[in-house]
């Protein structure tokens, strides 16, 4: 474990550093001392971990992911990174989500309907058929989401 924590250790500092300390305390509610403790390595703060609603409020700030790409790593999982930032917070649900998953599943099929004109895809178009499956993929995310969060209610 202690590679473990070392490594973990060392992405949480990175996470701290790139939304900014100062930030970083108002964000979470910790002081400078307690997030300082998360990613130190001296031996009396080595079983001090960051708690994981503090890195997923952190890293909905960050630039990326640092703690949750670490983790994955560790486990041998890759993971998809989605960088959409929308300027309003999403509130169609749904039925908005049956919509957009509609629309990209058209756009899917006209870029295979277009490579597959002359019956060979070739490299680019196999990198714009793998990213509208992943905008695809996105969009499924973003529905599970939303039904989870109905089933809750």
């Amino acid at each position: 474990m202690a590679d473990y924590g070392a490594y973990l250790k060392k992405h949480t500092e990175a996470l701290v550093k790139d939304v900014g300390i100062e930030a970083a305390c108002r964000i979470t509610g910790k002081s400078k001392a307690t997030l300082g403790r998360y990613y130190s390595d001296n031996a009396e703060h080595a079983d001090r971990f960051m708690p994981v609603d503090a890195v997923a409020r952190l890293e909905e700030v960050s630039s990326y992911p640092h703690v949750t790409s670490a983790l994955a790593e560790l486990q041998k999982i890759t993971l998809s990174y989605d960088d959409r930032r929308p300027n309003s917070p999403d509130t169609g649900g749904v039925n908005a989500d049956v919509i957009a998953l509609s629309q990209r599943f058209a756009m899917l099929m006209s870029e295979y309907q277009q490579a597959m004109e002359d019956g060979i895809i070739t490299v680019n178009e196999a990198k714009r058929l793998l990213r509208e499956t992943v905008l695809l993929q996105q969009v499924l995310v973003d529905m599970k989401l939303h039904l989870e969060a109905e089933g809750a209610d």
